[in-house]
C-alpha cells in the first residue's frame, strides 16, 4: 500500500501520521504540499491534524480551498480511501466530503487528554482491524471538536451504521469531551471510503506512546489495501 499525507501551513501531526503509516505498510509515505494540484499514485489519502492556516475564519475552512483539494475530490469520487484526523476531519466537512460541522468545544476550552471511545462498526477499511463494540483509548488535542449535524443527518448516520467511533466514559467517569451530538467521535461517508475522526490514532500507535490502541487502524488499512 502506498499512502499520501497532505501537508498544510499549520499542520502539526503530519509526520506522526506518516510514521504510523510507514510502519504499517513498510513503505515510505508521500508528503504532498497543499499547493500541489496533483496527487502521486496512492492507495490512501490521509489529512492530518494541526491548525491549518491558524484556524482563521473557521477550522479547516481555508484549507478546504487549497489547490490539492481538487485532486482529493477526484480521488474520493474514484473510491480512494481517505481519512481526516482532527483538523483533517474539519477540512473534510468544510470541503463537503463529509456531512455536518465541527464547532467550538462545549466547554470553550482546548482539550488535550486521552479519551475512551467505542468502535461502533468494523464495516469499513479504517475499522476492520477492530471489533464492533470494542473500547479503545486514543488521545485528543482540539478546540473545535464538537460534531454537529441536523436531526435528519444524524438519523441517517445512525441508521446507515456510519458512526465509526463514539465517546464513552473512561475509568475516571469522564465521557464526551467536547459536546459532540450523539457522542460522535468519527463518521463514515455513504460509501464508507471516507472517515473523519477527532481523536489521533497515530499518537497511540506505538508502545512508547503509552498505549498502541490506534495501531490496528493502520495495520487493518495496510492489509486490505496491499
Amino acid at each position: 500500500m502506498q499512502a499520501a499525507v497532505i501537508v498544510f501551513p499549520g499542520s502539526n501531526a503530519d509526520r506522526d501520521l506518516a510514521v504510523a503509516l510507514s510502519h504499517a505498510t513498510g513503505r515510505p509515505t508521500h508528503m504532498v504540499w497543499h499547493r500541489d494540484t496533483e496527487l502521486p499514485p496512492t492507495d490512501l489519502i490521509a489529512i492530518p491534524g494541526g491548525f491549518s492556516y491558524g484556524d482563521y475564519l473557521r477550522s479547516g475552512a481555508m484549507a478546504a480551498q487549497s489547490p490539492i483539494m481538487g485532486a482529493i475530490r477526484e480521488a474520493v469520487a474514484r473510491g480512494v480511501p481517505t481519512v481526516g484526523i482532527c483538523n483533517g476531519f474539519q477540512i473534510l466537512t468544510e470541503a463537503g466530503l463529509l456531512p455536518g460541522a465541527l464547532l467550538r468545544n462545549a466547554g470553550l476550552k482546548f482539550c488535550s487528554r486521552t479519551v475512551a471511545m467505542r468502535v461502533e462498526t468494523s464495516n469499513s477499511p479504517f475499522t476492520r482491524g477492530y471489533n464492533a463494540g470494542q473500547t479503545v483509548r486514543i488521545p485528543i488535542q482540539h478546540h473545535d471538536g464538537c460534531y454537529f449535524a441536523d436531526p435528519d443527518t444524524l438519523k441517517r448516520l445512525e441508521d446507515e451504521d456510519r458512526v465509526a467511533f463514539r465517546y464513552i466514559a473512561d475509568q475516571d467517569g469522564r465521557g464526551n469531551p467536547n459536546g459532540s451530538l450523539n457522542d460522535i467521535a468519527g463518521i463514515l461517508s455513504e460509501n464508507r471510503r471516507v472517515l473523519g475522526m477527532m481523536p489521533h490514532p497515530e499518537r497511540a500507535a506505538e508502545p512508547e506512546h503509552g498505549n498502541s490502541d490506534g495501531r490496528a487502524m493502520f495495520e487493518g488499512l495496510a492489509q486490505i489495501l496491499s
